[in-house]
């Protein structure tokens, strides 16, 4: 549905977020990454493309607050999940793209009240001032001829980004605190702390 930046309802096509429609979510898309399994800061910044000052910064404000373990005190590490660490690119590529904090805290939200269920079919648009899902090609494609949309957020392809890269780094296992090296990771020393465990 379109919104004008005050809020109020119009006509046109597509669903603000929190709204229902007539794609419901289902699960369709299973969690590539066993929960667990969590990712410290670094690796998640990484995986994110984001700087560690953003996402202590966003853990702290509340926006995105790691799932696995928070932080606790001095000394103890912040573990992410797989999902929270999703959640952190989109949230960047909605600030690369001028969309206000407000709306960015909305559509976080969304994902949260969903569940991460049937992303692979979820395109979050933003006209800048307001959020949408599409969860269907044709409701993508409605909310562009209707004038609203300006970029989208296919979260099935930053889902895979994401998998992709924190294959390639260090996660930690949640029940153990043992480090798992990625696929691609050269550190011999964590290899051997592996083995010695």
């Amino acid at each position: 549905m379109r919104s004008s930046g005050d809020g109020t309802a119009g006509g046109a096509p597509g669903r603000r977020l929190g709204e229902g429609g007539p794609y419901p979510l289902h699960s369709s898309m299973a969690d590539p990454m066993n929960d667990n399994i969590g990712y410290r800061g670094p690796t998640a910044c990484a995986a994110a493309g984001i700087t560690y000052r953003q996402l202590d910064y966003w853990a702290r404000t509340g926006l995105v607050e790691p799932s696995v373990r928070p932080a606790s005190g001095s000394g103890t590490q912040r573990l992410y999940s797989f999902r929270d660490v999703v959640v952190l690119k989109i949230v960047k590529r909605f600030l690369d793209t001028g969309v206000a904090l407000q709306n960015i805290r909305a559509a976080v939200q969304h994902l949260r009240d969903r569940g991460f269920r049937d992303l692979e079919r979820m395109t979050l648009m933003s006209d800048g001032a307001t959020v949408y899902e599409c969860s269907s090609p044709d409701e993508v494609v409605d909310l562009l001829q209707g004038g609203q949309g300006v970029f989208g957020i296919a979260v099935g392809v930053v889902w895979r980004d994401v998998e992709t890269a924190l294959s390639q780094l260090h996660g930690e296992r949640v029940d153990t605190g043992e480090t798992l090296i990625g696929h691609n990771a050269s550190d011999e020393l964590a290899r051997r702390r592996n083995r010695a465990v």
